[in-house]
């Protein structure tokens, strides 16, 4: 049944106890939520501003009391709304990916051998890069045809942005016609909006004049004078644009280096860094790095890193990407920003595989720009200072309750505890003891996971398993995450709170829950209003249709995360194909086991995973129940124009024009399926010298055998 609305808005704040404040600020936080998105990005504000004002003051009020309260969802840390839905959709031609971090030098030689272990460079082969400041503001593709602006979209979730096509042209960096002769027709420049400190500090003086809330840093400046409603007053926010990439590019490419493209950006009036520099060596890489890094204060502009590119075209080409990350390119992350404060509590939190990870509860304090009051602490061993994660905390230092602790942002994202103040420690002092049972109301036996060599591992987990209440919300968490269904409007708090009352007990529930509303009556209950509830009904609806690596992500199996997902679902395209093949492992039908342990990038971890999961008959119930629900789409088809576009390949032997990665890269360019195994379902085993079992088994199978001269001359 669903509880009353508690009525608490009208008592004063110092008159509040901490469970009524918990509630109002809650309460609060989803009301003014509703009215930015309504004001910002629906244009059809639904209070006036001095009842928006004082919505505000009460819930920044709230927090000044407890401070607790204020976490990184708090809008007392944001500026403006949230990625807005005023702005339309855009679908990037070429996805925008993220770069992979580097934060030691030693990441950077890997990084380095891997490029040059990939290309089957000798040691004293030169690789040039170009190394570039990695700039902290918002990415930003800019869609020219015949030289003309004529879109300009935000990343997004890489694959989709938003239109911000009218503010952008605001921009005196970014040119609405592209300058010189023989502009491709279509040409896509990527690159970085920002502004700089100075303005930053100016714009900040204006809002505390004008009576506003200042931005946090000048990123966040940047982001929110991007998404006004109005482009005037982007065009008086002070911003600038970096030109540093590209995305689609019909015909031939203006260069054929990374640095040849940043020339041929400023000839067409791009403002592009004067600091990028060519470096031929990982000695040259780290000496600028280090150089950049101690002119960071002294720049105009926010940085956290450097960027590392290879230059070469041809050779990034080849290289192509893993997942979501391109094996040509590296960001080296700055060391992270450190400060002292005092941890007051240990909570554990339980996953949804059932690990156990402690949660240090801290004073609040600034690292980096941002409020920090929960930090990782990893495992067990961590907090005893004996291994495990430990080699970040000193070899010795337990982290005890009551202790002063340094914290660091790692990569400038995730905080933890790296020392403790010894001397600061408190007489009477007693070591944390790491729970034997779960937290949750069935207390049940907690476990430390065997290693693969049959040793104690670090992790601990629940062996409540399915009937473990927290591994229950995290299955749901997960599912509506950004990487899996994206519901907007169901976070955190809304999942527990919808699992406490029985409303959602499973995915399935989240899709039902409009059609059950007139029992349940949402719109009552504390924090909720009948335009909340019809904006998260119509943020599920839009939900109903789905990517097939999405889905099978979304579902939580162990082992199976975005990378998995991806390759599971170009390997079998559809989710009846994949959806009968787990069915058929999880009976252990051994052709079904082959066939997908013959996919890249899919093992005997990931297979059990699979089988286990697919083996409970709780867990199908709920994947059937869904399946009902929602529409799946295919995994996107491949090239129709390649020969091998469809086919199965398996490479085996010694490739001698390139690396068994790099060929099986190639391969799935071109719409292939490169596969670690033959069965009767291959279609091409590529054989160099040395090939052993796979080249038996491909004439068992009668799968036909090319060379590697006659494999390039089939997909050339």
């Amino acid at each position: 049944m669903a509880k009353a609305k508690v009525q608490t808005d009208k008592t004063p704040v110092e008159l509040l106890t901490k469970k009524q404040a918990q509630a109002e600020h809650a309460r609060l936080q989803t009301e003014i939520a509703g009215h930015d998105k309504r004001y910002y990005q629906q244009d059809r504000p639904s209070v006036s501003d001095a009842e928006y004002d004082a919505l505000r003051k009460r819930y920044n009020a709230i927090e000044e009391r407890f401070p607790e309260l204020r976490t990184f969802e708090s809008l007392s840390l944001k500026v403006g709304a949230a990625p807005s839905g005023k702005f339309k959709k855009v679908r990037h031609a070429v996805p925008m990916l993220s770069l992979d971090n580097a934060f030691a030098e030693q990441d950077v030689i890997d990084f380095v051998g891997r490029i040059r272990r990939f290309l089957k460079l000798a040691d004293d082969e030169e690789i040039a890069f170009s190394a570039e400041p990695k700039i902290d503001g918002l990415s930003m593709s800019l869609r020219y045809e015949d030289g003309a602006l004529v879109t300009a979209a935000t990343r997004g979730d890489g694959a989709e942005g938003e239109d911000v096509t009218a503010n952008i042209r605001t921009l005196h960096d970014v040119p609405q016609q592209l300058k010189g002769r023989n502009i491709p027709k279509v040409t896509e420049v990527r690159g970085e909006v920002y502004m700089t400190k100075a303005d930053f500090l100016k714009l900040n003086e204006r809002q505390k004049a004008a009576g506003e809330q200042p931005f946090a840093n000048p990123r966040n400046s940047a982001a929110g004078s991007l998404r006004q409603k109005d482009p005037s007053i982007t065009a008086s926010r002070p911003l600038g644009f970096f030109a540093y990439a590209w995305g689609e590019i019909s015909g031939e490419m203006p260069a054929d280096t990374q640095t040849g493209m940043i020339k041929w950006f400023e000839h067409c009036g791009f403002t592009t860094n004067p600091l990028t520099k060519m470096c031929r060596s990982v000695e040259e890489l780290i000496a600028f790095h280090r150089k950049i890094e101690e002119q960071r204060s002294h720049l105009d502009y926010d940085i956290d890193g450097v960027v590392y590119k290879v230059d070469r075209l041809d050779w990034q080409e080849r290289l192509g990407f893993i997942s979501r990350t391109p094996r040509w390119g590296i960001a080296h992350k700055f060391p992270a920003e450190r400060a002292t404060t005092v941890l007051k509590d240990i909570e554990i939190q339980v996953g949804r595989t059932g690990a156990l990870t402690p949660v240090g509860k801290l004073e609040p304090v600034g690292v980096g720009g941002v409020i920090v009051q929960n930090v990782t602490l990893h495992n067990e061993d961590y907090i005893k200072g004996i291994g495990g994660k430990g080699e970040v905390l000193r070899e010795g230092r337990d982290i005890r309750i009551g202790d002063t602790v340094i914290v660091q942002r790692a990569g400038d994202v995730i905080p933890q505890v790296v020392d403790v103040v010894i001397e600061n420690r408190k007489k009477g002092s007693e070591p944390y003891l790491f729970p034997t049972k779960c937290p949750c109301h069935l207390h049940t036996k907690v476990v430390r996971e065997e290693t693969a060599t049959g040793e104690e591992g670090s992790r601990a987990r629940c062996t409540g398993e399915f009937a473990c209440p927290f591994q229950k919300i995290q299955h749901l968490m997960l599912f509506v995450s950004r990487r899996a269904f994206d519901i907007e409007g169901l976070g955190e708090k809304q999942i527990e709170l919808f699992y406490q009352e029985g409303w959602v007990k499973e995915p399935a529930d989240i899709f039902t829950l409009e059609a059950r509303n007139k029992a349940l009556k949402l719109e009552e209950i504390e924090g909720y209003g009948e335009t909340s509830v019809k904006n998260l009904f119509g943020a599920i609806n839009e939900r109903r249709e789905i990517g097939l690596d999405r889905f099978i992500y979304a579902l939580g199996i162990r082992h199976v995360g975005e990378t998995t997902a991806l390759a599971l679902a170009r390997g079998y395209g559809s989710w009846e194909a994949f959806h009968d093949a787990c069915l058929k492992v999880a009976k252990g039908d051994e052709e079904t086991i082959a066939e997908m342990d013959a996919l890249d990038q899919i093992g005997e971890t990931v297979i059990a995973a699979v089988a286990a999961y697919f083996g409970e008959s709780h867990n199908r119930g709920i994947v059937e129940r869904l399946t009902k629900q929602v529409k799946i789409l295919d995994a996107e088809k491949p090239k129709k124009d390649s020969a091998i576009a469809g086919k199965t390949v398996v490479f085996t032997g010694a490739l001698e024009k390139m690396t068994r990665d790099e060929a099986k890269a190639q391969a799935e360019r071109l719409g292939a399926k490169a596969a670690g195994s033959v069965s009767k379902k291959t279609d091409y085993v590529v054989a160099g010298p040395g090939a052993g079992s796979k080249l038996t088994e491909a004439k068992k199978h009668n799968v036909t055998v090319l060379t590697e001269d006659e494999w390039l001359k089939l997909i050339s």
